[in-house]
């Protein structure tokens, strides 16, 4: 298989990392036999890419929501499968007037929209006291939708969303795939992974989180926009126009530091930043910052930064590509997919897990990129400017040491996850059809 000698270095041994006292992990007890690896497959609906043959009607429906990290990995799926076969017909369902439903429209899919039964943590909360009612609802809502658009495959990618149409989609007996982007799977994945024909996970390590036999290490598509190779210069160029008119010897020179603390911005690194931003482009001539702040931070933090030639500050990221060939060191928190494409790009990075996010899942994926591709991990009680601020020195003040951190992110990378992904959702509705016949 292709991807094979890309993801040997991946053969981590199959546990789940080591924690501090800061990280509440909950572990599941039981253990796993057997899950596919990247050299062999025993399952006959995984079958090579060559016995994948697109046909005209084919008809996907991606239930993914909540955050872009469950979403971009779909809109890459679908990218994919519609490069493969333009003919094929696409429906998402998400959350009405959602990021999904926002995001998905921008991407040119079609979108419908289903109620979502949310969980609440911890799980005898009295706010999940009607939970069984809404989820019921939810799956025979979505057990019309799938009646009426009657997919071939439904792939779920996470989010409240997934569970219900997963569900409906298993009574309706469609093939069901769930890819998961996290170290650890979230609830709903884990769950539908039990009834789902096939689990596409990013690491080695996350297989000893799902039944046996159903696992697919891949990786984590990423955006097409992501594969296509945009040079530094052009990047840096849409940011700073201005910073090439000094006979080039600057952008010789020139380090650009890119700050991402998701779609609603991360309070915490907003903060750390605020104390030190000023007195870095002070001491630091050739340093450039690139500052996502969050949509929800932007109008307080634009009021208390000073404007800086060498500063860009952002309340959201429309062009990651572009973001991403620009920087020299990415600070962020540490979901899924932000993990994944900084793999995929190849950039040094600082990690600053949310611990907000249920299951502990950001301390986990950063503590997986610190082993995989050297990442600092600083956790958010550790936080404060001049921590986060001797990680920035450490790191852009060493050229051999940015150089491992990139070469190690790129070795771990599978850049065509997505491509992979489409081929075996393809054979497997192959393999249905035929045995249907």
């Amino acid at each position: 298989m292709a991807t094979a000698t890309t993801f040997l270095h991946l053969s981590l041994t199959p546990k789940f990392p080591t924690f501090t006292k800061h990280s509440q992990i909950r572990t599941f007890n039981f253990k796993v036999t057997f899950c596919l690896s990247l050299k062999q497959s025993n399952d006959q609906t995984l079958t090579s890419q060559n016995d994948a043959v697109p046909f005209d009607n084919l008809r996907v429906v991606f239930a993914a929501g909540g955050t872009g990290g469950h979403i971009y990995p779909a809109v890459a799926i679908a990218d994919e499968l519609k490069t493969t076969n333009p003919n094929t017909q696409i429906l998402f369902l998400g959350r009405p007037k959602s990021m999904e439903s926002r995001a998905v429209l921008t991407a040119g899919y079609d979108f419908d929209s289903v109620p979502a039964a949310k969980l609440h943590r911890p799980i005898f909360s009295p706010k999940n006291l009607f939970f069984p009612y809404y989820l019921i609802k939810s799956i025979i809502w979505s057990y019309s939708k799938l009646r009426d658009f009657d997919p071939h495959v439904v792939i779920g990618t996470g989010g409240y969303v997934s569970f219900p149409v997963g569900i409906a989609a298993v009574l309706k007996r469609v093939n069901l795939v769930i890819q998961e982007q996290n170290a650890v799977p979230g609830l709903a994945n884990w769950a539908l992974s039990f009834l789902a024909d096939v689990v596409f996970v990013a690491f080695n390590s996350t297989i000893d989180c799902f039944p046996n036999g159903k696992c697919v290490v891949c990786g984590n598509p990423v955006r097409l926009s992501l594969r296509k190779n945009v040079s530094k210069a052009v990047a840096r160029e849409q940011y700073f126009p201005k910073s090439g008119k000094t006979g080039g010897e600057v952008d010789k020179r020139a380090k650009v530091l890119l700050v991402l603390g998701g779609s609603l911005g991360a309070n915490a690194i907003n903060i750390a930043l605020l104390n030190l931003y000023y007195q870095m482009l002070l001491e630091k001539e050739d340093l450039f910052i690139i500052w996502q702040t969050g949509v929800e931070a932007y109008n307080e933090m634009e009021s208390l930064v000073k404007n800086h030639p060498r500063l860009l500050l952002k309340p959201f990221m429309l062009k990651m590509d572009l973001a991403y060939a620009a920087a020299d060191l990415i600070v962020s928190r540490a979901g899924a997919m932000t993990c994944y494409e900084i793999l995929a790009t190849g950039k040094p990075s600082i990690l600053i897990p949310s611990p907000n996010v249920a299951e502990g899942h950001q301390f986990k994926n950063a503590s997986l990129m610190a082993d995989l591709a050297g990442a600092r991990v600083i956790t958010e009680d550790e936080l404060d400017s001049t921590t986060l601020g001797n990680a920035i020195e450490e790191i852009l003040g060493d050229e051999s040491k940015m150089a491992d951190m990139s070469e190690r992110a790129l070795k771990a990378a599978n850049s065509n996850a997505s491509v992979e992904i489409a081929q075996r959702v393809l054979s497997l509705v192959n393999l249905s059809r035929a045995n249907k016949k």
